[in-house]
């Protein structure tokens, strides 16, 4: 059986050619589009601009625990996507969800206009994007490099030097959330670039997060990402000391955080980890491998930038402890194993 077209009719075509058309010369001479709906002037500027955004073609490189939602959420939102990474089942997840496999970095790159990457550190950053058949062998002029990763912000400011000195741009744009915000598009993603390159992607970028806001200079997204992972830290520091405190004193910590939840000691990260502390859960969403890594760059750009991080530098000692006691794996939550170690209890649900 024949299928049927589905045609526009010709007057509605040529509306959306010449408001197509009004919104490009617009972005050209940096005023606002002059576009109309019915009743006058409408949202018909960020209707077309949404359309030219889905246009572009997008790479993502990097699929493991953050990348692989991340990336299920930009082809969700109908955008088409070409993907690589080490694991062939992250990469068959992605194509049977409508993506297609890339094969390479350099391939995924010369056949996008942005390319995402999400990867765990500086030296895997910098192998996939100046390395043998990585994305600067492929990308073309024009095009964004956006990498989502947390690495050194040195790091992040000499690649994007690379790529200039290709015709191609660059973003550091780190994250903020864990695995299920990733699953659920509503990452804090913190931005360091160009305003103008910024303002480009902006559109994609809110696909997969809540909170999508400009820093400042290339790096400064990832500074911000460490200043980031400092407060969780500490905070988590201070979880597993306070509720080991009161368990070593023969009070419910669960009755103690129902208590403090409300008040100034309250915080996202202690409902969002307690309850797991309380279950022994340490499944990991952040693993303590990956936050020692963090607060591994903020020791060395402290050292650089001659920041004093004294609490750092003591609860990176907690974690290197954890590490050596086979823990590096279990989520960050699980640093309150170290205060029970020190105490010699265990805090769990009564």
């Amino acid at each position: 059986m024949r299928k049927k077209l589905f045609l526009l009719p010709l007057n509605m075509v040529h509306f959306i050619r010449l408001q197509i058309e009004e919104y490009l010369d617009a972005l050209d001479q940096g005023r606002e589009p002059l576009v109309s709906g019915e009743g006058g002037r409408s949202n018909s500027s960020e209707i077309i601009k949404t359309y030219i955004m889905k246009d572009k073609k997008i790479g993502f490189i990097g699929l493991g625990v953050m990348g692989k939602p991340m990336a299920l959420n930009l082809v969700k939102a109908g955008y088409t996507l070409s993907v690589h990474d080490i694991s062939e089942d992250s990469v068959k997840a992605l194509v049977e969800a409508g993506a297609t496999a890339g094969g390479s970095p350099e391939k995924v790159a010369s056949n996008s206009d942005i390319i995402f990457t999400m990867l765990p550190n500086s030296p895997h950053v910098l192998a996939v994007v100046e390395g043998e058949k990585g994305v600067l062998k492929g990308a073309l002029p024009g095009s964004v490099i956006i990498d989502m990763s947390s690495i050194a912000p040195g790091v992040a400011q000499d690649l994007a030097k690379s790529a200039l000195a290709k015709g191609v741009q660059m973003l550091d744009a780190p994250v903020s959330g864990g695995e299920p915000k990733a699953i659920d598009g509503t990452l804090s993603i913190m931005v360091g670039g160009p305003e103008d390159v910024f303002e480009e992607v902006k559109d994609v970028l809110e696909v997969m997060g809540a909170s999508v806001l400009l820093i400042g200079e290339i790096g400064s997204g990832n500074i911000c990402k460490l200043a980031n992972q400092i407060m969780v830290a500490v905070h988590l520091a201070a979880v597993g000391e306070a509720m080991v405190f009161a368990e070593k004193a023969g009070v419910d910590p669960e009755k103690v955080y129902q208590a403090i939840r409300g008040g100034l000691a309250g915080s996202a990260v202690l409902d969002a980890k307690m309850p797991l502390i309380l279950e022994r859960n340490f499944k990991p969403g952040g693993p303590i491998r990956m936050h020692t890594k963090d607060l591994l760059n903020v020791r060395d750009t402290a050292l650089e930038t001659d920041a004093p991080i004294p609490l750092t530098t003591q609860i990176l000692e907690f974690m290197k402890a954890l590490k050596a006691d086979g823990k590096a794996e279990d989520d960050h939550g699980g640093l309150i194993q170290y205060h029970e170690m020190l105490a010699g209890v265990q805090v769990r649900r009564r």
